[in-house]
């Protein structure tokens, strides 16, 4: 293991830029969310929880996918994305990932490396090495324990841990070795008793928080058509505004719509991110599958906890982080239909 002390990060930032995008989580108009870093940039790594997942980076919520013109029955590319298998980016770092963000890269590649291959996100992927950062001050709105996720023991190409002094580092991959080798000169060996220290006393801290034992077990394939005509679905998606910001902020949310937009010179066919909770989600032309708010609601957290899983061999479409806790402006969120619906152990 080695370490870097906290006053030099930004000439490890900095070594790391001359050869690589760093996208890291940075502190601009109040909210704390992942930019490029830049000299004189306020970079937080203390922050717990981004507003935005890393997501971003991978699956962008808007992106131009080629712009063209028409003729008739003829079409010019006039610009084109990535759009074959081969095409590659500038390497980039996705630095300060936390273990629950990194287990929704897993749920996305899931989606969208299996065949058909988004080229899209498979690009950015393979441009990409992930530094992961070890959790030591959750919030009462974390529960990615319930899933399996250790928050202090992240994976990733470079798995960190802070504290008050230093940056413990730890290479697990071929990535992350080449990373670690544009700055070797910056480290120095060491951390091992500070990081099983910190490992210990964030897992009791983890174990009290008021999400800790949520029970998942009544959410099985076997049990798909008893919850799906549960009668409290209806209840409990009354107050559902369709706003949508659970899936925004969310960083497993995958769906996203595909739009032609006409300028002067062309047209720009781009892909943005959509939201199961609007009424003209897969909006068709007879209409929409899903007709009540009740229906688009019970989609989004079926599609979560069974059927996702069911499909996926048991991994669940939620990783615990807790952003939907924080941000649904109705306390409508996975925890309340976790409760409600599968319970909750030592009630």
């Amino acid at each position: 293991m080695l370490k870097i002390a906290k006053e030099r990060l930004n000439e490890l930032y900095a070594k790391i830029s001359e050869s690589m995008g760093l996208f890291i989580p940075i502190k601009k108009g109040g909210e704390v969310n992942y930019h490029v870093w830049g000299e004189g940039k306020e970079v937080s790594l203390e922050t717990l929880k981004t507003v935005k997942s890393p997501k971003n980076m991978f699956f962008p919520q808007t992106e131009n996918m080629m712009k063209f013109k028409t003729e008739g029955k003829n079409i010019e590319i006039l610009e084109a994305g990535i759009r074959k298998q081969g095409d590659e980016l500038k390497p980039f770092v996705a630095f300060g990932v936390k273990a629950c963000d990194y287990k929704a890269i897993e749920v996305l590649d899931k989606v969208f490396l299996a065949e058909p291959v988004d080229t899209f996100y498979q690009a950015r992927r393979n441009a990409t090495t992930i530094v992961t950062l070890a959790c030591s001050k959750p919030e009462e709105s974390c529960f990615c324990g319930v899933f399996g996720i250790d928050a202090t023991n992240p994976q990733g190409d470079v798995s960190t841990w802070l504290d008050e002094k230093y940056l413990y580092w730890q290479a697990n991959t071929e990535k992350g070795e080449t990373l670690t080798s544009l700055a070797s000169e910056l480290f120095e060996k060491g951390g091992e008793t500070e990081v099983e220290a910190q490992k210990t006393s964030t897992k009791a801290v983890l174990a009290q928080l008021p999400f800790a034992n949520l029970d998942l077990s009544r959410f099985k394939p076997e049990n798909l058509n008893e919850l799906f005509d549960d009668t409290r679905w209806e209840e409990m998606s009354e107050a559902c505004l369709g706003c949508g910001t659970c899936t925004f902020v969310c960083p497993t949310c995958q769906c996203f719509d595909i739009r032609d937009f006409k300028t002067n010179d062309g047209v720009i066919r781009y892909r943005c991110w959509d939201s199961c909770m609007y009424s003209d989600f897969t909006l068709m032309a007879h209409g929409n599958s899903r007709t009540t708010q009740m229906q688009r609601f019970r989609q989004r957290f079926m599609h979560k906890l069974v059927y996702y899983p069911s499909q996926n061999d048991g991994l669940y479409s939620c990783v615990g982080c807790g952003r939907c806790v924080n941000k649904c402006p109705q306390n409508l969120n996975i925890v309340k239909v976790i409760k409600t619906l599968g319970g909750k152990k030592n009630d």
